[in-house]
C-alpha cells in the first residue's frame, strides 16, 4: 500500500512538473525563445549538466543544434546525417536512447570531453520525427527510467509549442510577404518608363525573397530564346553571358511549360546552361518562375541564393504572384509609350493637315489672278514675225501659265481627295480615346478633366479620323490656354436632329476680336505667338462634316467652343 501510495506521488509530482512546464513554454511564440524554454526545463527536470534540441533541417536533411545549454560555442556548428551519433540514431529510429557510459557506445560524437551519460528522446510533430531532445551529465548512469518517462512527456509538450511556433512563423512570414507584395505591387505601377521599371521590379523582387540575385529575360521576336533586360546583385559574368536558347536552358523550361521551376543546385545541374557562370557568381539554388500576361508568356523573374534553400511553396506562389504583377505593370508600361508614339503621329499628321490645307489656299488665292492674267493674254493677241525674238517669249509666257494653272489644279485635287469617308462614328467613345491620349499632358500641366457625357448619345455618319484631329486641336488650344492649371470641361448632348459637342477651358478667355478671328483662314490668322492652324483645320473638318462651331467666350473667364454635327 505505502509503495501504491509513494508511486502516485510521484506520478503526481511528474505531473505537476509538466503543468508547471507547459505553462512556462506556451508563454512565447517566437521559436528560438520557445525552444531554450523548453531546454532549460529538461535540464533543470533531470539534474543534466548540458543539452540540446536538434532539429532537422528540411532543406540539407542533416540534423542541426537550434538551441543549447552547457555546451562550448563550437558545438554550436555541429551537424549530424540521420542515423550518425546516439542523436541520429534516435532521429532514424523514432525511438528514446539512455546510455550510461558513452564512452563504451560505439554511436557517441563526443561533443563535450567530461560528458558521461546521455539521454535522447524523439520530437515528433504530427506523427513525424522532427528532431531529438538530448540532455547529458558528467556523471554515469545519471538518468533512470522515470527521467527518461519524464523527459518523453516534455518532449511531446515541446513538439506541439514548436508545431505552435512554426505555425505562428510561417503566418507572421506570410504577413510579411503579403505587406511587402502589396508595397512592391505600389511601387512597380508608379515607372511608366519601361526600363526603369524592369530594373525596380528585379531590385523589389530580391529583397522581397532575400535572394543574392535576380534577373529579368523577355523573350525575343522570335521566341526561341531569352534575352537579360535587367538584374540586381548580378556580377560582369551574369550579365555579359549570352541569350538562353528557350529549347536548351532550364529558364526555357519554365517558357515551355509556364510554370515555376526550382533548382537545389544550378552549379551541379545537368539542365542549367552556364554552371561556370554560377560557380564564379556563387549562385547555388534557383527559382524561376513565368512572366505571363493573357495566358501568354513574355519572359523570366528568377531569383538565385548563396547557399542551398529549398523554396516554400508559400515563397513560389509569392514570386509568382509579384511575377503576374509585374507582367501587368510591364504591359501597362508598354501601352504607355505606344499612346505617346501615337500622340506625336496625331501631331504630326495635324502639321502635314496643316500644310496641305495652306497649300490648298495658297493654289486658290494664285488661280484666281491667274486666271485674270491668261485671259488679259489672249486678248492682248499678241503676235510677232516669227524670226522676231519677242515672239519665242510670248509663247514661252504662254506655256509657263498654262504649267503654274495646272499645278494649282493638281494641288486643288489633292485638296479635295481629303472628303470625309463616312461611317457610324460614336462620338463619346471617340472623346474617351483622345481623353487617353492626352492623359499625361493634363497631368504634367496640373489641368483637372471633367467630362459630362450623355449616355445613349446616337451615332452619327462621319470619318472618325478627321473628327479625332478636329477635337485634339480644340483640347489642345484649350490646354494652351490653361499654362498654371485649370479645369478641362467636355460635354456631349442632343439639340433636335444634332450632336454637340462643348469643350471648355478655365483659361484667360478672348475678347471679341479674338473670337471674331479665331477660325479665319490660315493666311489671315492674328494668334499671338502661333500660326492658326489647329482651329482653321477645325472648321474644315467640321464644315465638311455639315456641322457648325459655336464660340462662347470673355476676358479672363474662359472660353467655350461647342460643335453641332447632323446625327
Amino acid at each position: 500500500m505505502s509503495e501504491e501510495l509513494a508511486d502516485l506521488r510521484e506520478r503526481y509530482a511528474r505531473l505537476s512538473l509538466l503543468y508547471h512546464v507547459s505553462n512556462i513554454i506556451h508563454s512565447t511564440l517566437e521559436p528560438e525563445e520557445a525552444l531554450s524554454l523548453i531546454l532549460r526545463e529538461a535540464t533543470n527536470l533531470t539534474q543534466a549538466n548540458s543539452g540540446s534540441i536538434v532539429l532537422i533541417n528540411p532543406t540539407t536533411g542533416f540534423l542541426e543544434i537550434e538551441a543549447a545549454q552547457g555546451l562550448p560555442q563550437a558545438a554550436h556548428d555541429l551537424k549530424l546525417r540521420i542515423g550518425e551519433g546516439i542523436t541520429g540514431w534516435v532521429a532514424k529510429a523514432g525511438k528514446p536512447a539512455r546510455v550510461g557510459d558513452v564512452r563504451a557506445d560505439a554511436r557517441y560524437v563526443p561533443v563535450r570531453p567530461e560528458v558521461c551519460s546521455e539521454l535522447a528522446v524523439p520530437l515528433e510533430v504530427q506523427g513525424e520525427v522532427r528532431g531529438v531532445l538530448n540532455v547529458d551529465s558528467d556523471r554515469p548512469d545519471a538518468f533512470t527510467e522515470k527521467d527518461e518517462e519524464l523527459l518523453e512527456g516534455l518532449a511531446i509538450l515541446a513538439a506541439k509549442v514548436i508545431h505552435n511556433t512554426w505555425l505562428y512563423e510561417q503566418l507572421r512570414h506570410k504577413a510579411r510577404m503579403f505587406e511587402s507584395l502589396v508595397s512592391v505591387g505600389q511601387t512597380i505601377n508608379s515607372t511608366l518608363n519601361l526600363d526603369e521599371m524592369l530594373h525596380v521590379i528585379t531590385r523589389e523582387a530580391a529583397s522581397l525573397m532575400a535572394a543574392k540575385v535576380c534577373s529579368l529575360h523577355l523573350l525575343d521576336a522570335s521566341r526561341q530564346s531569352l534575352e537579360l533586360r535587367a538584374s540586381f546583385g548580378a556580377g560582369d559574368a551574369y550579365t555579359q553571358k549570352p541569350r538562353l536558347a528557350v529549347d536548351e536552358s532550364a529558364l526555357g523550361i519554365v517558357v515551355r511549360r509556364k510554370k515555376p521551376l526550382q533548382i537545389a543546385n544550378v552549379q551541379t545541374s545537368p539542365v542549367y546552361q552556364h554552371v561556370d557562370v554560377a560557380k564564379k557568381e556563387g549562385l547555388t539554388s534557383l527559382l524561376g518562375v513565368p512572366l505571363l500576361f493573357g495566358g501568354d508568356v513574355t519572359g523570366t523573374l528568377s531569383v538565385y541564393t548563396g547557399a542551398t534553400y529549398s523554396f516554400s511553396n508559400e515563397e513560389i506562389r509569392t514570386l509568382t504572384a509579384f511575377a503576374e504583377l509585374s507582367a501587368l505593370a510591364m504591359e501597362k508600361a508598354r501601352l504607355y509609350e505606344r499612346v505617346v508614339d501615337i500622340e506625336e503621329q496625331l501631331r504630326q499628321n495635324e502639321r502635314l493637315s496643316a500644310l496641305g490645307l495652306l497649300a490648298a489656299e495658297v493654289a486658290h488665292e494664285i488661280r484666281n489672278p491667274l486666271t485674270v492674267m491668261k485671259m488679259l493674254y489672249h486678248s492682248l493677241d499678241l503676235r510677232f514675225p516669227e524670226n522676231d525674238a519677242r515672239a519665242t517669249d510670248v509663247r514661252i509666257l504662254g506655256e509657263k501659265m498654262d504649267s503654274l494653272n495646272r499645278t494649282v489644279e493638281q494641288i486643288l485635287d489633292f485638296a479635295r481627295s481629303t472628303e470625309p469617308e463616312a461611317a457610324s462614328v460614336n462620338v463619346n467613345e471617340l472623346l474617351d480615346n483622345l481623353n487617353l491620349l492626352v492623359r499625361h499632358k493634363l497631368q504634367n500641366q496640373h489641368i483637372a478633366l471633367r467630362k459630362e457625357l450623355q449616355p445613349a448619345i446616337p451615332p452619327i455618319m462621319a470619318d472618325a479620323t478627321q473628327l479625332e484631329q478636329a477635337f485634339l486641336n480644340l483640347i489642345l488650344n484649350a490646354v494652351q490656354a490653361m499654362p498654371d492649371g485649370g479645369t478641362l470641361t467636355i460635354r456631349t448632348g442632343i439639340e433636335g436632329n444634332s450632336v454637340t459637342i462643348a469643350i471648355q477651358d478655365t483659361g484667360a478667355g478672348m475678347s471679341p476680336e479674338e473670337r471674331h478671328h479665331a477660325f479665319t483662314s490660315l493666311l489671315n490668322s492674328r494668334k499671338p505667338g502661333g500660326t492658326g492652324l489647329g482651329l482653321a483645320i477645325v472648321r474644315r473638318v467640321i464644315e465638311t462634316h455639315r456641322g457648325t462651331l459655336r464660340i462662347e467666350s470673355n476676358t479672363g473667364h474662359g472660353t467655350e467652343i461647342t460643335v453641332t454635327l447632323p446625327i
